[in-house]
């Protein structure tokens, strides 16, 4: 894809743009993450059962990794600017849906159809930015695009702790999704006025049979993680990873040959990627887990407030030095110890377990520093 930005584009043009851009992936990253927050809420309200709760946190993130490759190549197609626009449409649809989800099923679904619009929408950030900044700018955008994909993750679970403790109209957790539609739809006004046109690559074409396979692959050895374990892990799990696992392989081997590869296997051969990507895939794998049990832990069984479990992941997004770690310490802990006291305190006396966690809140999240 070619995108040609205008020469007269000023430096205010440029920065308006880059906050459209950052905005939609915001809105995309916090949703990896608000509903962890609201988790034990909406399973209570639509009596949800494990493996539903697991679809709707899990099952967000999994369609868009699954769909990120096919999507990114789809802003080469259609055009990046395009792509962007109808991702962001697509997003804001998908969250009314969920928004006005009636039962754990139709949430499910909406979810993973705010995850396709997720998954269009947010390769296309990176390569706008890549095309329409150079230099020492360009290095300044994507500065701020890295801190974006940390920050989004930070604003997810706290603003889902704050909306769904302050219980909004009554609609409970619901607002955590309503809360994308203004944001969108003033995205959607803006977003063509500053995005500048772009013109697709004649010769890129989309590997109908790639995204066939790569899909297909993808959804075998996710579907049996995600409902294995409720299930007693029984032979058609173990079978769909095995199988999953052999098409991911033939997935390979029929992209080295592909006359337009849905992913140019090239990448790989630098020295360091393979590892890298391979650490990258560990880390991110568990940490949709890390998210919910971590959440489920400190609503059920230490008693926290949606509100202060959503705080108690702000260091972990923070990160940044011992003096702005120890600040926010010592306000978690004020906030913790004020409200609520977990469950088994009493008078503020709490089970040894159970006292470190609530007077030290801020080492929940020191795992997590170089995370992002």
């Amino acid at each position: 894809m070619i995108a040609l930005a205008p020469p007269s584009m000023t430096a205010a043009r440029r920065g308006r743009m880059l906050a459209v851009l950052l905005t939609g992936q915001v809105m995309a990253s916090m949703d990896g993450s608000i509903v962890s927050v609201a988790a034990e809420t909406i399973r209570d309200e639509l009596h949800a059962d494990g493996a539903a709760i697991q679809l709707i946190v899990s099952g967000y993130l999994l369609t868009t990794g699954v769909l990120l490759v096919t999507c990114a190549r789809i802003g080469d197609v259609v055009g990046q600017r395009r792509a962007f626009l109808l991702g962001l449409g697509w997003f804001t649809g998908a969250s009314l849906l969920c928004g006005l989800a009636p039962d754990a099923t139709v949430l499910v679904l909406a979810r993973i159809v705010q995850a396709m619009g997720a998954a269009l929408l947010t390769p296309q950030i990176f390569a706008l930015i890549q095309v329409h900044w150079e230099g020492g700018a360009r290095r300044r955008a994507i500065g701020l695009y890295s801190m974006v994909l940390a920050l989004g993750v930070a604003l997810g679970q706290v603003i889902g702790g704050l909306v769904v403790s302050a219980d909004l109209v009554g609609l409970s957790w619901r607002p955590v999704f309503l809360i994308n539609i203004p944001i969108g739809v003033i995205l959607l006004v803006v977003g063509p006025r500053l995005l500048p046109n772009s013109r697709t690559d004649a010769q890129a074409r989309l590997d109908l049979g790639g995204v066939a396979v790569l899909t297909v692959a993808m959804t075998a050895v996710t579907a049996p993680l995600i409902f294995g374990h409720d299930h007693g892990w029984p032979v058609w799990a173990w079978t769909s990873l095995v199988c999953g696992a052999a098409l991911l392989v033939g997935f390979v081997r029929y992209e080295t040959k592909a006359r337009h590869p849905l992913l140019d296997l090239a990448v790989l051969r630098p020295n360091g990627v393979k590892p890298g990507l391979t650490a990258c895939w560990i880390i991110m794998g568990c940490y949709t887990v890390f998210l919910l049990s971590l959440t489920l832990h400190l609503q059920t069984t230490l008693g926290y407030s949606p509100l202060q479990a959503g705080l108690a992941f702000v260091p972990y997004a923070a990160r940044r030095g011992d003096r702005r770690r120890r600040a926010w310490e010592r306000l978690l802990r004020s906030v913790l110890l004020r409200r609520r006291s977990p469950a088994g305190c009493h008078r503020g006396r709490c089970p040894a377990r159970d006292r470190d966690d609530v007077r030290h809140p801020g080492r929940i999240g020191l795992p997590g520093r170089g995370h992002g």
